[in-house]
């Protein structure tokens, strides 16, 4: 049965920085890209982060570039949001997926495999 846990969210205050953890079990995915989507209440679940299988090609949603970093390993199954400089609007519940090709796809019906979500809380 695949399974992908969160952790690593939290509350932190704007200014500060968090690491999203995402643990995949019960197959591999080096293979295919992973990504971050974020949802806060009223609004639609949104493309965050994704990196290729390989992991040689990352993608941002312009409101994080260059603040946030996705990475992952692949001998771990697991993948990280490296996220600094957190403003409010970052508050939201983060999601980690499994894509279903090896590139990166910002769309999440692309997706095949999603984790529970982890609860970041930015405050002013």
């Amino acid at each position: 049965q695949v399974q992908l846990v969160e952790s690593g969210g939290g509350l932190v205050q704007a200014g500060g920085s968090l690491r999203l953890s995402c643990a995949a079990s019960g197959r591999t995915f080096s293979g295919y890209a992973m990504g971050w989507f974020r949802q806060a209440p009223g609004k639609e679940r949104e493309f965050v982060a994704g990196i290729s299988g390989g992991g040689s090609f990352a993608d941002y949603a312009d409101s994080v570039k260059g603040r946030f970093t996705i990475s992952r390993d692949n001998a771990k199954n697991t993948v990280y949001l490296q996220m600094n400089s957190l403003k409010p609007e970052d508050t939201a519940v983060y999601y980690c997926a499994v894509c279903r090709y090896s590139g990166t796809r910002r769309s999440s019906v692309q997706y095949n495999y999603w984790g529970q979500g982890t609860q970041v809380t930015v405050s002013s």
